[in-house]
């Protein structure tokens, strides 16, 4: 059985708190959909703001294979002639076949916010849906606050939805708008929908309660065909079903046809360039494409997986493009490393005597303050560097910070760098909001002769400090951990010193060198 897919993250996921797309953010979001193979793509609302008019004008030149571009919209205005409905006319003029309206299907909405009778609400609907029509639109009515309204009131809100099928809708999307549902409501309620409409039937859940994808699920098993979310979960207040966990529980686990096979493999790398261009932090716990959804630390479950992957992994991570990581910790043991190694040096074996030697060499680091447990990329270089494997692509021969006290303004911190690479010394400033900022820039910016189209690329996306021994107060050590990524890979280092700027500098010369190793592997970058 075929169930489309609906993503709303361009509008509904523009609504999240401190989500903010630019014109170029959402074109590049709508070809990353369109590639994934998402089958209507809700880009704004053309009437609210110029920004969302420009990309519609804008979306006239874009050529996809897949996706159809749907602009979003309510129903004419209480007691205004649709003809005469100022956001209805934007939306029979806008440049694109699909458009989405949202009308009210609970009673109380109609009474108590829009502050009409029940009559109207439903000549609203008919009204705005018959109109575009015969614009020849094809649209989907979004019936807000369906299950809320059904609840109060059924016959009512079954009522609207009739109505929009009589006018001429194409496809009824039932809204759990508050998202306060549980799934044996919404599959129940589902199932009465589908024996009073003939059109498609379409699910669009909010995460309140956290129950937004079982929701979409217990839809999909109660008869729709059609489902809504955001690709990555973001939305208003507690986000909206997050569709790269919906599509593989459709595709993988209930075979149900959703999206190209090719894409199934795609689906990390492309939750994660979306969770870039949205300037957000991708979940490291999100289903099937979090970078923790394949995580292994306990010693039992490392042993487990290592002999049958799916005695403790639901599916294989490499069918969604994730990958599996075993974690180092107190808790995991020799098992553990050894996997963590093979992954990257697959010809050490359990007996090796190099093995014994990386044991030692971490129980050292460890002491220092160092830990490697969601720091692979640092333990790569480690262990690569340890055996001879890798030659550093630079070093850091000096580095100085200058900050000053914040006062009624504030002063930019200052830094300056002297980096060396193979038999070349070149030095570098700059300034930054804080010492590790104005670090980072003028690192990057002493090694831009050298590597420019790398460093590019590289941006980081979080920074951690944790203080290794509490009872040493302002004297303990302290451990560093920053995320960084090229957009489609997001791989994390670290750095341990008394000194937090020089924990700092240990994590910044990691990131970029495990970046300059793997396009080294693939492009043969010279190192030092």
């Amino acid at each position: 059985m075929r169930v489309s897919m609906y993503d709303s993250t361009l509008r509904d996921g523009a609504q999240g708190e401190n989500m903010n797309f630019s014109v170029q953010d959402k074109i590049a979001i709508t070809k990353a959909l369109d590639e994934i193979g998402i089958d209507f793509i809700e880009a704004g609302n053309p009437f609210s703001n110029p920004k969302d008019k420009e990309f519609f004008e804008a979306s006239k030149s874009l050529e996809l294979s897949h996706s159809k571009i749907v602009a979003f919209g309510s129903t004419r205005r209480v007691g205004t002639d649709v003809r005469e409905d100022k956001s209805v006319n934007v939306m029979a003029e806008v440049p694109c076949e699909y458009v989405a309206i949202f009308g009210k299907s609970w009673d109380l909405h109609a009474t108590k916010i829009l502050n009409t009778t029940l009559e109207e609400n439903l000549n609203m609907i008919y009204d705005t849906i018959k109109y575009l029509t015969e614009k020849g639109k094809y649209v989907f009515f979004d019936a807000e606050h369906f299950f809320d309204g059904y609840k109060n009131n059924p016959e009512y809100a079954m009522q609207t939805l009739k109505t929009a099928e009589r006018a001429g809708a194409k496809s009824i999307a039932l809204c759990d708008t508050n998202g306060g549902c549980f799934p044996h409501e919404i599959e129940k309620i589902v199932k009465e929908v589908c024996k009073v409409v003939s059109c498609e039937v379409g699910i669009h859940c909010h995460n309140d309660s956290g129950c937004a994808v079982a929701n979409t699920i217990s839809a999909v098993i109660g008869g729709a065909s059609s489902v809504q979310g955001t690709f990555i979960g973001i939305g208003e207040r507690c986000g909206n079903t997050c569709l790269s966990t919906v599509i593989p529980n459709l595709q993988l686990k209930m075979g149900f046809d959703v999206i190209p096979e090719s894409s199934m493999k795609k689906l990390t790398s492309y939750a994660r360039y979306i969770a870039e261009l949205s300037n957000i932090t991708l979940s490291d716990g999100l289903s099937y494409v979090g970078k923790s959804a394949f995580a292994h630390k306990g010693g039992m479950h490392i042993d487990g997986v290592s002999k049958l992957s799916k005695s403790f992994e639901h599916i294989d991570p490499s069918q969604v493009g994730n990958e599996r990581q075993f974690l180092l910790s107190e808790v995991s043991g020799r098992t553990a490393i050894l996997s963590k190694i093979k992954a990257f040096l697959p010809d050490i074996e359990k007996g090796s005597p190099v093995l014994a030697d990386v044991l030692e060499m971490l129980k050292i680091q460890e002491q220092n303050g160092f830990q490697y447990e969601a720091a692979d990329a640092s333990f790569e270089l480690l262990v690569k560097r340890f055996l001879g494997l890798l030659k550093p692509f630079f070093h850091i021969e000096f580095f100085k910070v200058i900050t000053e006290p914040e006062g009624d303004r504030k002063s930019p911190a200052c830094a300056m760098v002297k980096v060396k690479v193979s038999d070349k010394c070149k030095m570098a400033a700059d300034e930054g909001n804080g010492p590790v900022n104005a670090l980072d820039k003028a690192i990057r910016n002493a090694l831009a002769e050298y590597y420019p189209d790398v460093l590019s690329h590289i941006n980081l996306i979080d920074y951690k400090v944790r203080v290794v021994d509490t009872a040493s107060a302002t004297a303990a050590a302290v451990r560093v951990l920053i995320e960084s990524t090229d957009g489609q890979n997001v791989w994390t280092t670290v750095g341990a010193s008394t000194d937090i700027i020089n924990a700092s500098v240990k994590a910044l010369v990691d990131s970029i060198e495990y970046k300059l190793m793997k396009v080294q592997e693939k492009q043969k970058v010279p190192a030092d």
